[in-house]
């Protein structure tokens, strides 16, 4: 059986894929600074004229491969605050969520784009605009696992920004200071301080 041949838009469409996958790998592998966009299109298996169509600079290229990895984020930390049942087990799953997003190289090259945009007047606004696009969802899916579990609405609300607030600290920090195991021992003291003070409330939440 004779296959169907491919429309434009599909052609496209995989020549864009193929040159975000191949960015997203060596953002990964090398960090901005030793991002080179001749690699992207070697490693697509793409000519520079096509990669150039599609992302006309360096920046145009990254900031693509942030909202696309910021994206794919976004959707499994929807996955996972669907998952959860109990208060105990909506925190350590979204400690392990946060860490996962917070502490990834992506996170930090678009945090130093950002930074340099707004410096600069320029991208920065547009990589405010991706990030919250992509994480602010996934907060309220959070906010709504917590509140599902039994946390009252106003508390579950400041119990999540403080939480993730910690884990983005944390990974600043990790840029001077990485320290893995005290780390970890702040999340689950973080935890246990989380548990005790819902025991307190005149409204106990289930922590089971």
């Amino acid at each position: 059986m004779k296959r169907a041949r491919r429309t434009q838009a599909e052609r496209t469409e995989d020549t864009r894929r193929r040159i975000l996958d191949a960015a997203v790998d060596l953002l990964a592998q090398k960090g901005y600074a030793g991002f080179r966009t001749a690699d992207v299109a070697e490693i697509a298996g793409v000519s520079r004229g096509a990669q150039t169509h599609h992302f006309p600079s360096k920046d145009d290229l990254v900031v693509a491969v942030v909202e696309h990895v910021f994206a794919r984020a976004s959707e499994q930390g929807r996955k996972r605050a669907r998952r959860v049942h109990s208060v105990d087990e909506a925190f350590k799953a979204l400690l392990s969520d946060s860490q996962e997003f917070f502490f990834s190289e992506l996170f930090f090259i678009a945090l130093d784009l950002a930074i340099q945009g707004r410096a600069q007047g320029g991208e920065g606004n547009i990589l405010g605009a991706i990030s919250a696009a992509s994480r602010l969802p996934v907060e309220a899916n959070w906010l709504n696992a917590l509140i599902e579990a039994g946390v009252p609405r106003e508390v579950a609300e400041d119990l999540l920004w403080l939480t993730i607030s910690i884990v983005r600290g944390l990974a600043i920090r990790g840029l001077w200071q990485h320290d893995a195991p005290r780390f970890n021992r702040l999340y689950k003291l973080w935890r246990r301080m989380v548990a005790q003070y819902l025991e307190g409330l005149p409204h106990r939440a289930t922590t089971d």
